[in-house]
């Protein structure tokens, strides 16, 4: 399977077509609607407008968010394509980004992260387009404006700021100036949403209060199934080998995609750390998550030198993640 999905012709990308449509099936079957996270109850500006306007269908949700998946799906392979920093073509982060998106079932509809992580990637992006710029680089400005506008869909995108800063260190010389205009990109898309809600008599109060409940509430408790517990497992065991892997051959990586990774690595353990650190986050986060993840895993896989080792956990991977939305699907999840 992993030697199919690591190719690069038109037959992988009907392939990878036919596993999205494999494990989102669920999504469109049976699509919900009702949520008790605090994005739900409490949504963010942007995340509010995007639920009017889609209305209480929980098909157009699961569409729409299928389509948002879609365009993370072209981003991974375009970032990849143009820094080329993994060392090989290939559309395998697409095909574990998708894996990932399937773990969590409950997940699979209309929600405000998956916005988010088009905004995380594309500043990324941005951050790795500062390598080598002369002057200060205000693609952290950039980058900065995209993390908050995120965040005005998945207020926990927020936090994300910390790899802008990070890449300052990475990839300039800590500019204090480039620190500075990326606290200001991060809170300019604030500002116009305050000046607009005051032009509109809004209630500034509200929208303060929103934030602090979306960044420091008390997320619904998620009820974790044996199946599930079993593929978070297996695939914390196959992270934490594919990050010691990434790192010891750090060292031998040109200069860019050393920096590349250093900033997936960081946007990686912050996701974890906020997940674990913050009542606020649940696991609506895999969508962010597995950014890095994806591209962390795919690393491991495309280079480890036992070739029968990636193929078993990939093949295991899949078929995990197959048992979950099965299970979902017909009801026998305990």
């Amino acid at each position: 399977m992993l030697k199919i999905f690591k190719g690069t012709g038109p037959g992988v990308i009907l392939l990878i077509a036919a596993t999205f449509l494999l494990l989102w099936i669920g999504a469109f079957t049976d699509p919900r609607v009702t949520s008790y996270a605090i994005f739900d109850a409490r949504p963010m500006p942007l995340y509010g407008i995007l639920r009017t306007l889609l209305g209480d269908s929980g098909l157009a949700g699961a569409f729409f968010s299928s389509a948002v998946l879609i365009l993370i799906l072209f981003l991974l392979v375009y970032f990849n394509t143009s820094v080329f920093f993994i060392g090989e073509r290939t559309f395998l982060p697409a095909v574990i980004y998708i894996l990932f998106s399937a773990i969590f079932p409950e997940c699979q509809s209309l929600n405000p992260v998956l916005p988010a992580a088009v905004f995380l990637v594309l500043a990324i992006m941005r951050i790795m387009d500062s390598y080598r710029k002369q002057g200060v680089a205000y693609n952290f400005f950039d980058a900065g404006i995209l993390l908050g506008i995120g965040s005005l869909f998945y207020a926990g995108l927020i936090w994300f700021g910390v790899i802008a800063i990070a890449g300052i260190v990475i990839i300039r010389t800590g500019s204090i100036r480039e620190i500075a205009v990326t606290l200001a990109g991060l809170i300019a898309p604030y500002l116009i949403t305050a000046g607009i809600f005051y032009l509109l008599d809004r209630d500034l109060l509200l929208f303060l209060s929103d934030i602090g409940k979306n960044l420091f509430g008390k997320a619904p408790d998620f009820e974790f199934t044996k199946l599930t517990v079993m593929i978070l497992i297996f695939t914390g065991l196959i992270l934490i080998v594919s990050v010691a892997y990434l790192v010891s051959g750090m060292n031998k990586k040109k200069i860019k995609a050393g920096m590349t990774f250093s900033i997936l690595l960081w946007a990686f353990f912050l996701s974890l750390g906020v997940y674990f650190v913050l009542p606020s986050v649940s696991v609506e986060i895999v969508y962010i998550t597995a950014v890095p993840a994806s591209y962390i895993l795919a690393h491991y896989l495309i280079f480890v030198r036992k070739r029968l080792v990636p193929e078993i956990i990939f093949s295991l991977f899949f078929l995990l993640v197959l048992l979950v939305q099965a299970f979902h699907l017909f009801g026998r999840v305990t």
